[in-house]
């Protein structure tokens, strides 16, 4: 591996014309097929297997046409205090409302909520249900121009009008802002670890260049292959992180062998070989965390996973090319600056932070163990209480008008009117079964429909049901249950069960079936299945990790270690999400007004995401630990060897990695507040604790058995030479001498 990789280097730095060229052509091509290329159509979201899904695809199946996915906007009218909203020129008003509502061409149908009964007991508040032809994502700019105007017309007549629901979704995902700010702070962080703003800037600008081609490529694909507009944002998050911390360990590790004499083209090809080969396997790992989330079995986020998976491909492919590529262009633009001025590069010295920290880890090894593990473990008890849940309109900031929508039904119609719980009954079984046509069995399919009806309203916690709505062939209801508590209260949660146990007696009595789907039901199903395939994800993306540590490290301590210590920081982590956004501690700080439960998805991304990453730092810090060992220094030696030449830069990579992420803790939306804050604090968990004090701690306590590997095993495994042992011996006869090139350009 390192041998082939040096001479990918060698190649990229004597072709760097070429290489350059056929970036750009990369870039420019797949940015031109991202123009041309026509917008991704809107599959909703979907999760096969789970009894919510399958209600819907029943309604989609049964009542064709209905536009079951169609965009929706429930728009609330609320009296002034003290007068109610049947008044007659309150109740004019809302009618002249839902009118205008009406008026579009992408609009399906506005109901009057007078007609439709949809005004309150206390008659303070009513609501209009505004139904559209086309998914949230499809609406065009005149259409939500329209429904604004609307409201503000409404709201013009003195009556609060505010409006909730998909249509009313702005689309806008992680993005701008967050970016700008990662991105700055990364800047600063590699000027003060490189000291030149050339070794800062290289990172940054092959970094954009790979997050480039990666959205571009998203782009032109995401038609002929489904992705939706969602798809794009952790590629985008993680191109960027992965994008700078590979460069920066090439670009590190090409100043370190200029400081031992070689001259730039032999340097940029060893750093390759050495450090690109520890940049194939953090990036390897990575990919394995990001293409196992098709374990899961949601199919939006295995494209999420896949596409992720492919911008951290292009950043390795980056950086074993365009990064040598660049370093020839400008050989000695990133060294230090005053090794530019005195014409010759000095080695690192022998003693810095990093071997400091070393030694004071080593002498105490068992303190510093037992102190990293207990603070990790006090930190990760909270996620015991850990409810997932999907946040809705309830979660958004007061200042929008979803929030104060969904207040104002709360407030006038009760807590569970917000999340209705759609129950489909499929009475086509019930007549096939008695053979009935005609007259009689659609009787026997509304005596069926009535009795299951009755039987749920009766149920303990249901405040109203609604009449049943039969399809053309009057084979299949629907109607909606109303809860007595919110969408994320865990008794409506077990209201759903004990309607889903109530199923077998009511079905062998009337001899029609039904399933209740919903929102609200949807985000409960969405919970038990994530939280069921998060074990299946662990064990394989940790085993194969563990399969792929075993190869890099010869060594079969190390990769348990390392895959102990990512859980470790994983759980603390969601510990630390579940303190602050579903018990409240500290949640003002960042903004969050209301807590609930954890978005059912964040602990699969935190998995996923963080062991990528975390075995990121692992093969960069680790495995100059190996080749210091294996050149001969003792275990306690190459710990401190390791952190002499890697501690730096390891510490550089997750601060930029932690102000990527922190930098979405600035959006408005909460999700996103709380995978930036879920990613961040693993980050910062996992690198500064996990992998600079206990990784240290527990190499220390362990000394030639870290190393140990079964003599079968050893045979077994394929040797990578990560370390780039062969590149050591090659380079051990006397170092050529610098050109009168390379002599020329350190003095300018």
């Amino acid at each position: 591996m390192a041998e082939f990789l040096y001479r990918v280097g060698r190649l990229a730095f004597r072709r760097r014309w070429y290489v350059a060229l056929v970036w750009a052509a990369v870039l420019a091509a797949v940015g031109l097929g991202a123009l041309k290329a026509p917008g991704a159509a809107d599959e909703g979201f979907s999760m096969p297997g789970i009894e919510s899904q399958k209600a819907f695809d029943l309604m989609e199946e049964r009542f064709p046409g209905a536009t079951a996915d169609g965009a929706t906007a429930r728009v609330v009218f609320v009296a002034p205090k003290g007068e109610k909203v049947t008044a007659a020129d309150h109740r004019k008003a809302v009618e002249s409302a839902v009118t205008d509502l009406a008026d579009g061409s992408q609009v399906a149908s506005a109901v009057d909520p007078f007609q439709a009964k949809a005004v309150s007991k206390d008659g303070t508040t009513a609501y209009a249900t505004v139904t559209y032809k086309v998914a949230a994502n499809d609406l065009t700019d005149a259409s939500k121009s329209q429904l604004v105007k609307a409201l503000d017309q409404a709201r013009d007549t003195g009556l609060t009008v505010e409006a909730g629901g998909t249509a009313m979704d702005d689309g806008a995902g992680a993005g701008g802002s967050a970016e700008v700010i990662g991105v700055a702070i990364a800047a600063v962080v590699l000027l003060i670890t490189f000291g030149s703003l050339a070794a800062a800037g290289l990172p940054l600008l092959t970094a954009i260049l790979g997050v480039g081609v990666s959205m571009a490529t998203i782009l032109t694909l995401s038609h002929p292959l489904g992705l939706s507009t969602t798809t794009g944002t952790l590629a985008m998050m993680l191109g960027l992180a992965v994008g700078i911390d590979y460069a920066l360990f090439v670009v590190s590790r090409y100043r370190e062998e200029r400081a031992k004499g070689r001259d730039s083209g032999e340097a940029t090809a060893v750093a390759v070989g050495t450090a690109g080969s520890a940049v194939v396997f953090a990036g390897l790992t990575v990919v394995i965390a990001l293409a196992g989330l098709t374990v899961v079995g949601i199919p939006m986020l295995t494209k999420m996973g896949l596409a992720a998976a492919g911008a951290v491909v292009v950043g390795v492919l980056i950086a074993l090319t365009l990064v040598p590529a660049f370093l020839g262009f400008w050989p000695n633009a990133v060294l230090r600056r005053r090794d530019r001025k005195r014409g010759r590069v000095e080695e690192e010295a022998k003693d810095n932070g990093g071997t400091r920290w070393a030694r004071f880890v080593l002498r105490r090894p068992l303190p510093v163990l037992i102190l990293g593990v207990v603070g990790l473990g006090a930190l990760a008890v909270p996620m015991t209480s850990l409810q997932l849940g999907m946040p809705g309109d309830e979660a958004k900031s007061t200042s929008t008008t979803q929030r104060r929508a969904y207040d104002a039904l709360a407030e006038g119609f009760g807590p569970g009117f917000n999340g209705p719980l759609t129950v489909v009954v499929d009475a086509k079984g019930d007549t096939g079964a008695k053979g009935d046509t005609g007259a009689k069995g659609d009787a026997d399919a509304k005596a069926a429909v009535s009795t299951i009806s009755r039987k749920i309203g009766a149920t303990e916690g249901v405040v109203s049901v609604s009449p049943a709505r039969f399809n053309e062939a009057g084979d299949t209801a629907v109607f909606s249950v109303v809860p007595s508590t919110a969408p994320t209260s865990e008794k409506t949660k077990d209201l759903v069960t004990t309607i889903r146990d109530a199923r077998p007696a009511l079905e062998s009595g009337t001899g029609a079936t039904f399933e209740v789907t919903g929102s609200t039901a949807m985000n409960i199903d969405i919970a038990e299945k994530v939280q069921s395939a998060l074990v299946p994800y662990l064990i394989v993306v940790v085993g194969l990790a563990i399969v792929l540590l075993l190869v890099v490290f010869r060594s079969l301590l190390v990769p348990l270690k390392a895959a102990l210590g990512f859980l470790l920081s994983v759980l603390a982590s969601l510990g630390a999400v579940v303190l602050v956004f579903q018990e409240g501690h500290g949640a003002s700080l960042l903004g969050v007004e209301t807590t609930g439960p954890i978005m059912s998805l964040m602990p699969i991304f935190l998995v996923g995401i963080v062991f990528g990453l975390a075995m990121d730092y692992e093969v960069f810090l680790v495995s100059r630990m190996r080749e210091a060992y294996v050149h001969g220094e003792t275990p306690t030696q190459a710990v401190t060897s390791g952190f002499r030449h890697s501690a730096r830069v390891v510490v550089a990579a997750a601060l930029i990695m932690i102000a990527v992420f922190a930098g979405f803790m600035g959006e408005s939306d909460s999700m996103i507040k709380m995978i930036g804050f879920g990613l961040a604090s693993a980050v910062l968990l996992d690198a500064f604790v996990v992998r600079m004090a206990i990784v240290p701690a527990v190499l220390a306590l362990l000394g030639h058995k870290a190393w140990w590997l079964p003599a079968w095993l050893d045979r077994i495994l394929p040797r990578v030479d990560v370390e780039g042992e062969a590149l050591t011996r090659a380079a051990d006869t006397p170092a050529p001498a610098a050109t009168p090139a390379d002599q020329e350009a350190v003095r300018v």
